[in-house]
């Protein structure tokens, strides 16, 4: 039996599923070192009244570059997606503003699933399938609970967005569930930073900075805690039950 080549169709096959993730980790590496200045809270203070300006005379336009740009810092991982957030907020207001983020989030977290899911995704799923002992437990414990795990990883402020992108994708989460899942679970996370964002004029005004870490003061805090309990109550029932359906 002849050994497979790097010019095999398997071995070329392997290597298309790859690219989309390679391309993604090279943008992310290059978005690091080039883009962190472009995307940041003083990119968007010193281009305040350019962006207002042609909002008021481009407002569809403004729309749909600012979900393009948004879908684009997701995808490909790239820094500010704080800021994108922050400035959906400036530019559209609380509502719609919100909408808008929460749309271009997902549509981003969707292609780079969709990329995690083709490159590795399914034969990593398979290799959990077919494995023994705690990671096939792991596996069946997730597939048991997909829908409270998905909102779970979204809710938590703790789980950074880029890994409860890629995740699902290793476990074999359907793109259906994880839509949506991901557009319901970061609409908390959202609406907060938004309305941060829908207040920026102020902040402007007074040369200060805005407070990225009001997510983690008490009155928003604890309800979106309530909400993770609220998604994990499925996981308790069945716990208490013994593992049986619900």
């Amino acid at each position: 039996m002849t050994n497979m080549t790097n010019d095999s169709p398997e071995a070329k096959s392997s290597f298309a599923r790859l690219l989309p993730l390679v391309l993604i980790g090279l943008a992310a590496v290059m978005g690091a070192i080039y883009l962190k200045d472009y995307l940041s809270f003083d990119a968007l203070r010193d281009n305040r009244e350019a962006l207002i300006a042609f909002r008021d005379a481009n407002y569809l336009a403004t729309v749909l570059v600012f979900m393009a740009a948004y879908v684009v810092i997701v995808a490909f991982s790239l820094p500010g997606a704080t800021i994108a957030t922050l400035t959906g907020g400036f530019l559209f207001a609380t509502f719609p503003g919100a909408l808008f983020n929460v749309t271009g989030a997902t549509i981003g977290a969707t292609l780079i699933f969709l990329a995690a899911r083709w490159g590795l995704g399914e034969r990593l799923g398979a290799k959990l399938e077919a494995s023994d002992g705690k990671i096939k437990a792991i596996k069946d414990g997730i597939n048991d609970n997909q829908w409270s795990m998905l909102f779970l990883i979204r809710l938590v402020p703790a789980v950074p967005f880029f890994v409860a992108n890629l995740l699902p994708a290793f476990v074999g989460v359907s793109l259906q569930r994880f839509v949506v899942s991901t557009f319901l679970g970061i609409i908390p996370g959202a609406v907060v930073y938004t309305s941060v964002g829908a207040g920026l004029g102020e902040v402007f005004a007074s040369g200060e900075t805005p407070n990225l870490g009001i997510i983690f003061e008490p009155h928003i805090l604890l309800p979106i805690l309530g909400l993770c309990a609220l998604a994990a109550l499925p996981i308790v029932i069945k716990a208490l039950r013994g593992g049986k359906s619900i």
